[in-house]
């Protein structure tokens, strides 16, 4: 899959995700150093893949969905980065964000390589956002096209409150 950073074409590294597909597995580093398995969290949740939380998108887009947060009962939203969880836990207090769990892949990566998200040239993650549903079972993805761009908010939170049965 090709996506472009500022005009540039860039390479995802494995296969992307779609709709109906099974989330994969992954580990990920929560902000006390300690492993978060994918197998170990349930429910309705959002994953949000940001290059870097301390750039102007990602963090508009973290806070955005910290906002929505409120009317997602129920729901886990995770950002997921390569940051390293102390700049995580920094950006998150300086910004007052406390819906969203921040979580890294910066150890093994084993997040942006199950979910095609991990750019080859340049290292980073890119911008994307899945919605899994109870089941482990992928009920929206979308991989922005342009990593400087937002995602599409009302596709991504209309998926999320169909499945929680709440109106969009």
């Amino acid at each position: 899959m090709t996506i472009t950073f500022k005009g540039a074409q860039l390479t995802l590294c494995g296969s992307p995700l779609h709709a109906g597909d099974r989330m994969p597995g992954f580990v990920l580093i929560d902000q006390d150093l300690k492993e978060v398995d994918s197998r170990k969290l349930s429910g309705t949740r959002i994953f949000l893949t940001v290059p870097s939380l301390d750039t102007g998108v990602c963090d508009q887009e973290v806070r955005r969905f910290n906002q929505a947060a409120a009317d997602l009962p129920g729901v886990s939203i995770y950002a997921v980065s390569l940051d390293l969880p102390f700049a995580q836990s920094r950006w998150c207090g300086a910004a007052g964000v406390n819906a969203v769990r921040t979580l890294s892949d910066y150890r093994d990566h084993s997040f942006g390589r199950s979910t095609a998200t991990r750019i080859n040239e340049l290292g980073l993650l890119t911008r994307a956002v899945f919605v899994v549903d109870a089941g482990n079972k992928i009920a929206y993805a979308e991989y922005v096209p342009e990593v400087t761009n937002h995602p599409d908010y009302d596709a991504a939170l209309s998926a999320v409150k169909k499945l929680i049965g709440r109106p969009s």
